[in-house]
């Protein structure tokens, strides 16, 4: 039996997260991001940004740039990595090509490794043969692992491309211990000689990830837990170079809300009412999600603060953060729990800066708005607001900012109305009537007159307000119907409501 135990490094921590360039920031993605900026901070060590670009045929060019603008969006900052530099770089795989092939080739040298020759279509025809003689076990058959050397050197000598792969053992067992999932065991008959560079010279992520986890002093991988299969191929590898291995922790993913798969892009999850999910980052952005918030919402997914608190700010996470606290089975995204942590922020921010945050959504949704309105409404949708979203701003307030303001639609106008279209009017009438000698024009005194008003005709007061609240805002839902009253000013208050009841019949 091999067993590769691993060295708790007494060196400072140092964790990377090292995503592929390939397109925007998946949440899981941040998650881990997330996590090991925790760790980082609370251990007081250094967070690094890695881009693992090796997957050429997948790069995408722009995917660097909207990756950064994410992680910044939710306050995860590194202390190495592109734009920051540092003492390890680069930070960027495709720029270190030189040393992956310098210990790819190092590991063959030594025996650890070998070229591998074969064709691609010799590499179809292996797999077509296993097919059809209905292999269980299929992959690369090791034809190449024990080449004898003259034959090796007739491929060299017709200049065939090669691949290197890693000798893994071909018996006994892999044995490491993950900081989260505990003590975990490989049968190396099972496992496969992996392509660590390829042709073109680029590495693998198995070689990679070692060689500058190595070179750049990594303390902690901490990684989604659909790497842990991998484990034996990278822990052989850390064997083989006679290097520390850093403490590996596998984190669980997250599943969809019905707990039935890995929340994913290509297959997008939905809530219950069938509403499709975000899952990338710029989804939750442009959802109205604050980073304050979503941050929070991630942390408590798989991580457990204590005390049954569940809102806390990011001090305070750093300041408990530890991998003792993290639950190893993958856990389901509730987006009804986003959706109310991001209430909670939004309630508890500032009417100053909620006012700032819905100007900037709000012009960015083509909207143009008064600032001395905005702030005015602002205290009166933040109780309401789920969402940091024109829209949802726009449903409740959008009556201040539609002008002209047009006629009310009689279905809109009569729907919180119980009477007939010519009581409707009359008591519109009445309204009109009532508004134009309220000094001085505040909801506290537009309330006290209308109320009066509704007890001296004996009308039900919801009946009446509902009709107001159809002629002032065009709405069915608004905020609050008196200090919106105020918002909209007297004079403007008169004519829509003399306007709405001029278009009811009676």
């Amino acid at each position: 039996m091999i067993i590769l135990t691993q060295n708790l490094p007494s060196r400072p921590v140092r964790v990377r997260f090292a995503p592929s360039p390939t397109g925007s920031l998946h949440i899981g993605g941040l998650r881990t991001a997330l996590y090991n900026w925790l760790f980082a901070r609370h251990h007081g060590g250094a967070f690094i940004l890695r881009i693992e670009d090796t997957d050429q045929t997948r790069y995408d060019p722009n995917a660097l740039r909207v990756l950064m603008e994410s992680l910044h969006w939710a306050g995860v900052d590194w202390d190495e990595g592109p734009e920051v530099g540092g003492a390890y770089g680069p930070y960027v795989q495709s720029e270190r090509l030189p040393l992956y092939q310098e210990w790819a080739n190092w590991l063959v040298d030594h025996g650890y490794a070998y070229r591998a020759y074969e064709t691609s279509e010799e590499l179809a025809k292996i797999r077509q043969e296993q097919e059809a003689r209905g292999d269980q076990r299929r992959g690369y058959n090791r034809a190449h692992r024990d080449l004898p050397p003259e034959q090796r050197a007739t491929y060299e000598t017709e200049g065939r491309a090669y691949v290197v792969r890693l000798k893994m053992p071909l018996n006994g067992e892999t044995v490491g211990e993950d900081a989260i999932q505990g003590r975990v065991s490989f049968d190396n008959a099972v496992l496969q000689d992996m392509v660590i560079l390829k042709a073109d010279g680029f590495p693998t992520y198995h070689l990679a990830h070692v060689v500058d986890d190595h070179f750049m002093d990594i303390s902690h991988v901490m990684r989604a837990v659909e790497w842990l299969p991998s484990l034996p191929i990278h822990l052989q590898l850390w064997q083989a170079f006679g290097w520390d291995v850093p403490v590996y922790a596998h984190l669980p993913v997250m599943l969809n809300p019905n707990g039935k798969g890995k929340i994913s892009k290509r297959n997008p999850p939905r809530d219950a009412q069938g509403k499709t999910i975000p899952v990338l980052v710029h989804d939750f952005i442009d959802a109205g999600y604050l980073p304050e918030a979503t941050v929070n919402f991630l942390a408590n997914i798989s991580w457990n603060f204590g005390e049954e608190q569940e809102v806390y700010s990011l001090a305070e996470g750093i300041a408990r953060f530890d991998l003792t606290g993290m639950n190893p089975v993958n856990s389901a995204f509730q987006p009804d729990k986003l959706d109310w942590f991001n209430g909670v922020y939004l309630r508890n921010l500032s009417v100053e800066d909620l006012a700032r945050r819905l100007h900037t959504v709000l012009h960015r949704a083509g909207y143009q708005m008064n600032a001395d309105v905005l702030f005015r409404v602002t205290p009166l949708v933040q109780p309401r607001l789920k969402h940091l979203s024109a829209d949802e701003f726009m449903a409740f307030a959008g009556f201040l900012f539609r002008e002209p303001f047009e006629v009310v639609p009689k279905n809109i106008l009569l729907s919180g109305f119980k009477e007939s279209e010519a009581a409707a009017k009359t008591a519109l009438l009445a309204v009109y009537e009532r508004l134009g000698g309220i000094t001085p024009y505040a909801h506290e005194e537009i309330d006290a007159a209308l109320r009066a008003l509704a007890d001296e005709s004996g009308m039900k007061a919801k009946f009446l307000f509902g009709l107001l609240r159809g002629a002032i805002t065009g709405q069915e839902v608004s905020t609050p119907l008196f200090e919106s009253m105020a918002i909209v000013g007297q004079i403007e208050c008169l004519r829509r409501v003399r306007a709405a009841a001029d278009s009811l019949a009676g």
